[in-house]
Formats: C-alpha cells, structure tokens, sequence
C-alpha cells in the first residue's frame, strides 16, 4: 500500500524545509541587466523583416541547430512559470512546498528574461517570430500535469537535468561569450533546482519505495521535454538533437541512466510490493533499450562536438 499525497508531503516536510533552505545557501543574487551586452541593441524597424544575417553574436554565422536551441529553450523557459498551477495544486500552497513554488517560479521567470533580452540586442532570432510563438505555447496551457506528488517530483527531476544540459551546450555552441554567459549563468540554476528535485525523489524512494518506483516508470516511460506545445517543435527538436545539444545520447548517458542507477539506486532497492516490482521491472529494461538506442546512434554519427555535455 503506497502513501496517499497528503501523508506523503506531510512526513517529505522536513526533508523539503531542509533542502529549500540548502537552495537558498547555494543560489546567487544576480541580474539579468549586468549579463545582457546592451550596447549592441538598436531599434528594430516593423517594416524591415529579420534576416539572419542580423544577428550579432560573434565571428561566427549562427546556425540554425543552434538557433532553434535559443528558440525553443527561452520559449520553454517562458512557460515554466505557468507551471506553477499544476505544481501549486499537486503540493499545495501552505508551508514549505508553497513557498518553494513560488520561489521557483521567480527564478524561472529571472530566466526567460535575461535570455530574451540577450536576445533582443543581439538580433539572434526573429523576434517577431518569437513572440506570436510564445503566445501560442503560454496561451495553449501545455504542462505535464502530475497526478501524485510522486510523478511531479520524479518529472521535475528528469526536466530540470535535461534542461541544465541543453542551456548549457547551447551556450557552449554559441561562440559568443556575452551568450555563454547567459545560458551558464541559467543553467547553473536549473542545477540547484534538479538538486532538489532529485533529492526529494531520494526521500520518497524511502517514505513510499512502491508508490514512487511506479510514479518513476511511468515519467521515464512518457516523458517529453516541456517544448511540445511550441510551433514547429519537431523540427527544432531534429535539428537540436542533430547538434548533440540534447538529444537520445544525452537523454540516457546524462539523465535516465545517471539518475535511475546512481542517485536512486533503484536496482537496489527493497520492501517493494508486486506492482512496484513489474514496474522496476519495466523501468530496467526500458533504460537498457534506450542505452542500446543511443549507442547506435553515437555510432552513426561518430562522437558529439567536443565539449558538450
């Protein structure tokens, strides 16, 4: 018998005032104002359309991998925010859960405007191509929607690492420091957030192992990156995972597999009822095939560029 959501976040209580107050010893004061290079802006013409070829952002043309990267990574930045109704109905707003949401909140919001200002002066992106996007993706009401505290945490954890490792390759294939220095300085906050993601699954794992290894099967299991309501999605997700930003190597080799094996141990886990069992079960093998699936596609394509995550 698994833990209810209620008896659950009240025995996790302790464990999250423990690590929310952690965050707050390892964040940063910073300012998206003193990264963003203003000088280069100047204004923009309705009657001129962007073209490519505007963008300043080093010697080097910017391509569109990695175009589609900024694209899809500011824009899943600016609806994260609007995560905070799924997360806010899942732990509730009283306590320690309520004020982490909004903290969270906060900085996820500190993100999606240090990125588009960067790239407002720097002219990296259609601007106006952006923002009818991102009415569209905040507009469609696009979350993942946990119905356990089990599954937000488990997501949580999965979406917060792949997002520290697409910001920070994307910023690595820049080649513009002023760029690099936006995308690390984001992603090294999705780091504290996926820290304490990832140790609230831990908890968990102890509190309610059956309840949380079926919430984990079933997130690894349907998982997808928190772009999908973007327009032309697909297509940027080609062309990302064509760069070795983010894509099925990276997907198992820095995310499922590190977690599943290494953080959570669940091959080692005990005390699990027959469901949760199918389920790790389940889990194991489907970690496997993605390992066998990324190995075959390294192989096609030889080794990612070097320096990427």
């Amino acid at each position: 018998m698994t833990l209810s959501p209620a008896a659950l976040l009240s025995e996790l209580e302790p464990t999250a005032a423990r690590l929310v107050e952690r965050h707050l010893g390892s964040s940063k004061e910073w300012f998206p104002h003193e990264l963003v290079p203003w000088s280069r802006g100047r204004d923009f013409d309705p009657e001129r359309p962007w073209q490519p070829d505007d963008a300043d952002v080093g010697d080097e043309p910017l391509s569109d991998e990695v175009r589609s990267a900024l694209f899809v990574n500011l824009l899943t930045e600016d609806n994260l925010p609007y995560y905070f109704d799924d997360i806010d109905r899942v732990f509730g707003r009283d306590s320690t859960y309520g004020y982490w949401t909004r903290r969270w909140t906060a900085e996820e919001g500190r993100h999606s405007v240090a990125i588009r200002d960067y790239l407002t002066v720097s002219r990296a992106i259609d601007p106006w191509e952006l923002e009818r996007a991102r009415m569209v993706q905040v507009t469609g009401a696009n979350t993942p929607k946990p119905t356990t505290p089990q599954v937000g945490f488990c997501y949580l954890s999965i979406q917060e690492l792949a997002t520290r490792v697409s910001h920070l390759n994307t910023g690595k294939l820049l080649g513009d420091q002023a760029g690099y220095n936006v995308m690390s300085r984001v992603a090294f906050d999705e780091n504290l957030h996926f820290m304490f993601y990832r140790d609230m699954v831990g908890a968990s794992l102890e509190a309610d192992p059956s309840g949380t290894v079926i919430a984990l099967e079933e997130v690894v299991r349907l998982f997808a990156m928190p772009g999908l309501g973007i327009p032309g999605f697909d297509r940027h997700a080609q062309l990302i995972a064509r760069a070795g930003i983010y894509d099925l190597v990276s997907h198992h080799d820095r995310i499922v597999q590190p977690l599943v094996h290494n953080s959570w141990k669940i091959p080692e886990l005990t005390g699990l009822d027959a469901d949760a069992e199918k389920a790790r079960d389940a889990l194991l093998v489907r970690v496997e095939k993605l390992g066998r699936m990324a190995r075959r596609l390294a192989e096609r394509r030889g080794d990612k560029p070097d320096g990427l995550a």
